[in-house]
């Protein structure tokens, strides 16, 4: 270990009593060894990429596949080692014998293997996150780090065995929470801040549990249910070898794009930025632009998971064969398509296969059949594909029977013909089917895109057929064109026999084709399937919503996060009982009852109004005050107050909840100020605010809804709430 030391400590005037040598030259010195590390560290990783860079992808395969994969996680690993210097390290834990362990975001080791850091995920550093004072796990003490610009500006210690401690000779800092008490109030910004080093043990075993089946993490506001998820997922990357590279990878599902955006630093602060995130609404193409629903009958019924079975009839409708028989002309006489032939090729596809591409097969075993009993092989094949295709009768009778469809239609259809709707959807009684009608132009509604998901999956992207054919065509005609080419060296050479060999040979053949230009879909990296899938605010999801992500991991390998409590639409069963409805049969459940984020002033405000309608509702603890009551003032206030907050208050993000008037389209601005949001409580799910003004509460609604959202827009404040009221 060098003797040499970094001062990384800056710690105010007021903690400098922590600033006595013999409580931290220990870290200084490992701190010198992991700041050369890590230098060494980057100059390596920047070689190794650039080795693999450099190195000839190949022409796919099993090679590309693990080429890329090794790019991907060099580019990870150098990204995070540029992004953090010695904050890198977020503590250590001293057992009761060895020396000191330091836990950081990654694992490290100096050039002769001795162990700098330990990352955070791997087995030896669960005791850092886990232990208490009631199970140790064998820990003297433990520290942890406060970091801020790259330096250390706090620490606290916790002490789990004072006698040894004192008889190992260890020091510690004393009032061990000051430091964790003190972050949860820190204030907050437009990103969810790293809040890594301040894991607690009972978010922590719920990060490390295994992957099997479905978890669900219940908790109440503030609890860090969103810190969990988020760190389970790289977690789970880490350990479990399954669910990364050709695995399938990780997708984490958000309630939206808000959220989505305060998120979105915090995996790739913990090395993994290969998780894809995303709402329900961006698993379709049509989500973009698909409008909210709003008749809530309507809304109820679109939550069937049955419009599966409904979708499937629907699709049938489209792979119906000719009854009648056809006189096909070619060059080389007259054929006749029969009714069984038609039967014959429309049930040729391969089970499973989707709608437009099992069509390419039906036209192949029709194309063959027709073929063999042509009955002559001096017939090139080719040529008479071409002759088939370009038959007028036989192309539009075959369109007829089995056409390339769009989700789109089939949904449109669906809720503009009635026959077809009583058709495809036979539990509906005659009242529910005309109230599902309207009229084809209608815009597509968010209750829609479930019905959407299953008929593309079941459908297949009918542009994939028209590329595919595409790229056909261009290979075919590099073929041809090499050919020629080959026939006209041949022809030219003096000696053609070993030349002959040479260029009809298989292996040159394919070698010499280019596939680097050939028409190509770019690839759906939503479509999945997924090794694992972390549902954040899962409470609200309807039956037909879960469908869309069951689809997605064959598996059933999920994370579920949510509060009954904070369903806008009720939530009268089990978790148990809800996932295992909908088709997740394997379901465990871990609560969470300590509430980190929302001060005892505002929950005290904020317990009766979801007990007034949930008695039974998953209230949390508070565990910090700010001695700051709810306050309550007229809306003509408003901009009086968050002008003075402003002025008060160089940092932090205020939020209004509910009511208009200064915000732009993404929600932003007021007297401009970027630290101001203006969101309405389906929107500030999952987020938190270090001022929340709440605009008329009562015109949130009734009912189990109205509570809902007046109890979810209360407890996102970490500082002050404050209630308008005209």
């Amino acid at each position: 270990m060098p003797a040499t030391s970094v001062d990384v400590f800056a710690l105010p005037a007021r903690l400098s009593a922590r600033a006595d040598p013999a409580l931290i030259d220990g870290d200084r010195r490992r701190f010198a060894a992991i700041a050369a590390r890590l230098g060494d560290e980057i100059t390596e990783v920047q070689r190794r990429l650039a080795d693999r860079l450099a190195a000839p992808a190949g022409r796919g395969g099993q090679y590309a596949i693990e080429r890329d994969a090794e790019v991907r996680r060099l580019q990870s690993r150098l990204r995070l080692l540029r992004r953090f210097h010695l904050d890198i390290c977020l503590g250590r834990m001293d057992p009761d014998a060895a020396g000191p362990v330091y836990i950081g975001r990654i694992g490290l080791a100096d050039a002769s293997g001795d162990r700098l850091l330990v990352d955070w995920r791997a087995p030896a550093a669960a005791p850092f996150f886990a232990a208490t004072a009631a199970d140790p796990m064998g820990l003297v003490s433990r520290r942890r780090y406060r970091w801020t610009a790259g330096r250390i500006t706090d620490y606290w210690d916790e002490v789990f065995d004072p006698d040894t401690a004192a008889s190992l000779g260890r020091t510690a800092a004393f009032d061990d929470q000051s430091a964790f008490i003190a972050s949860l109030g820190s204030s907050r910004t437009e990103r969810m801040r790293d809040v890594l080093a301040t894991i607690q043990s009972d978010q922590d075993a719920i990060i490390r549990a295994d992957s099997r089946g479905a978890l669900v993490v219940d908790g109440g506001p503030g609890t860090g249910k969103t810190v969990v998820a988020l760190h389970r997922a790289a977690y789970l990357l880490y350990s479990d070898a399954r669910l990364s590279g050709s695995g399938g990878g990780v997708l984490f599902v958000g309630p939206h794009q808000p959220y989505l955006a305060y998120v979105s630093d915090v995996l790739p602060s913990l090395g993994e930025d290969g998780v894809q995130l995303c709402t329900l609404t961006d698993l379709v193409r049509e989500g973009a632009d698909a409008v909210p629903e709003t008749d809530p009958k309507v809304a109820a019924l679109k939550a069937d998971a049955r419009w599966v079975e409904a979708v499937e009839r629907a699709v049938r409708f489209y792979e119906e064969p000719p009854t009648a028989a056809l006189k096909v002309d070619t060059p080389w006489g007259e054929l006749s398509v029969s009714v069984q032939d038609w039967a014959d090729a429309f049930d040729a596809p391969e089970p499973g296969l989707s709608h437009n591409d099992a069509r390419d097969q039906v036209w192949q075993t029709l194309v063959a059949g027709l073929y063999d009993r042509l009955g002559d092989p001096e017939v090139p094949g080719r040529q008479f594909l071409q002759a088939l295709r370009q038959c007028e009768p036989l192309a539009a009778a075959f369109q007829r029977g089995w056409p390339l469809v769009e989700a789109s239609v089939v949904v449109t259809d669906l809720f503009t013909v009635p026959a077809f709707l009583r058709r495809c959807a036979p539990w509906l009684t005659a009242e529910e089917a005309a109230l599902l009608q309207r009229p084809a132009d209608a815009p597509f509604t968010l209750d829609d895109l479930p019905l959407l998901d299953a008929a593309r999956l079941r459908l297949g992207d009918p542009r994939a057929s028209r590329v595919r054919r595409r790229r056909e065509a261009e290979l075919a005609a590099q073929r041809a064109y090499r050919d020629d080419v080959a026939e006209y060296l041949i022809s030219s050479a003096d000696d053609g026999e070993d030349l002959v060999s040479m260029l009809r040979g298989g292996d040159l053949q394919t070698s010499l084709e280019d596939e680097s230009g050939l028409a190509r879909l770019d690839p759906d990296l939503l479509a999945g399937p997924f090794a694992h899938i972390v549902v954040d605010e899962a409470q609200e999801l309807t039956d037909a919503q879960w469908q869309m992500l069951l689809r997605r991991c064959p598996s059933r390998s999920f994370t579920v996060v949510g509060d009954r409590a904070q369903a806008r639409r009720g939530f009268a069963e089990t978790w148990t009982a809800r996932l295992q409805r909908v088709g997740l049969r394997e379901v465990r459940q871990m609560s969470l009852t300590v509430n980190y984020r929302t001060p005892h002033e505002v929950m005290d405000a904020a317990a009766p109004v979801i007990r007034a309608v949930l008695p039974d509702a998953n209230v949390p603890t508070s565990v910090r005050s700010t001695g700051i009551p709810v306050r309550h003032a007229t809306a003509s206030e408003r901009d009086a107050i968050l002008a003075e907050w402003l002025d008060t208050h160089a940092e932090g993000i205020a939020c209004v909840v509910g009511g208009s008037g200064f915000a732009d389209a993404e929600g932003v601005g007021f007297a401009g100020s970027d630290r101001v949001r203006s969101l309405s409580p389906e929107h500030v799910k999952g987020l938190e605010f270090d001022l929340v003004l709440i605009h008329e509460p009562g015109a949130f609604g009734e009912g189990v809804t109205g509570a809902v959202d007046r109890y979810v827009a209360m407890t996102r404040a970490t500082g002050q709430l404050i209630v308008l009221t005209d």
